[in-house]
């Protein structure tokens, strides 16, 4: 059984074209970015950037399929650890190591999916709650593999050809290309007719069913995509932080996501980009109060709540619509 959601989700055919419009503007912006601000605002944007890879795939799995997955942080780190591991024993290159951390997190993601996705939601977030903890001990006990509370320090720079990826603004156009590239996946898969046959699958899963859709096997191959999305990010967190320890595995990173998420607007296209962005904005701004900072935290989060129930991509989607609007009657 699917987790019903209380906000409207079905996405239009095509985005009109002041959305498209908007999109282009904020791209180019980012484009530009490097060349008015300092290294420590791009890094903030690198962090935004590579938190956005998981936040869609959990978008995908709890906005478009109706299941909510504690596990993103996981396949997170389970990206991060794949492409330390290849990097140092064998010397991959970068998009070797990318393209693996995706696919060793849906690999992973396979056998949990099988028997999980077949309980009720409540048992289902629950089993994915088990394989945090799973994780974290694998991570801190197999010193042979991950070095345990050590971690994997020491990983190569990227290198893209002949140019090796050491710069804050080198990384950040690195990331800035696999970011748009992983949008496009996701918009693509959700306006294609698998995409609509999940929302069928989240909106009534018996109705579905009846219909002809092969539910469970959507929802596992979702399951799957949600985590390869997880593992592209912390490929990109691994070769940008160039160390990776157990840590990655906490709870942290999988309640950050989520936050992300459902601050942004579940199931809209634009609301993981707004999450990610927002949610590193107010942490770097509540740097200047550490005494108070998880409390203002927890009040912005408590305010969000109440008076943006479903996220702020909504009030983003008016604001384009009142533009679209302007443009008509001009």
């Amino acid at each position: 059984m699917s987790v019903t959601l209380d906000t409207p989700h079905a996405p239009p055919p095509r985005l009109p074209a002041v959305r498209w419009g908007t999109a282009a503007l904020a791209l180019a912006a980012l484009a530009l970015a490097p060349l008015f601000l300092g290294n420590y605002y791009l890094h903030a944007l690198i962090i935004a950037m590579i938190f956005l890879l998981p936040a869609h795939g959990l978008n995908l799995i709890l906005g478009y399929t109706g299941m909510l997955s504690l596990a993103q942080g996981v396949f997170f780190g389970l990206g991060a650890y794949t492409s330390a591991l290849l990097a140092m024993h064998f010397g991959t290159p970068f998009v070797v190591n990318l393209f693996a951390a995706a696919a060793v997190a849906a690999l992973i993601a396979l056998p949990l999916g099988i028997p999980a996705l077949r309980l009720r939601a409540t048992s289902f977030v629950m089993c994915t709650l088990g394989f945090v903890v799973i994780a974290q001990t694998v991570a801190k006990n197999w010193t042979d593999l991950t070095r345990g509370d050590m971690g994997l320090s020491g990983l190569a720079r990227p290198r893209i050809g002949d140019i090796v990826i050491s710069q804050i603004p080198q990384y950040f156009y690195l990331i800035l290309a696999v970011a748009v590239l992983a949008m496009l996946a996701f918009i693509a898969l959700i306006r294609s007719p698998a995409g609509r046959c999940m929302v069928a699958i989240r909106d009534n899963e018996t109705l579905a069913e009846s219909l002809g859709i092969p539910t469970w096997t959507y929802k596992l191959v979702v399951f799957m995509l949600s985590a390869a999305f997880a593992g592209l990010g912390g490929s990109l967190y691994a070769h940008y932080e160039t160390v990776v320890s157990p840590l990655v595995f906490q709870m942290y990173y999988s309640n950050t996501i989520l936050i992300i998420v459902l601050g942004g607007g579940v199931g809209r296209v634009p609301g993981a980009i707004i999450g990610s962005f927002l949610f590193v904005a107010v942490t770097e701004a509540l740097r200047i109060t550490p005494e108070l900072r998880l409390i203002i935290y927890g009040f912005v989060l408590l305010l969000l709540v109440f008076m943006f129930p479903q996220g702020l991509a909504p009030l983003v989607e008016r604001g384009t619509e009142w533009l679209a609007r302007l443009g008509r009657k001009a």
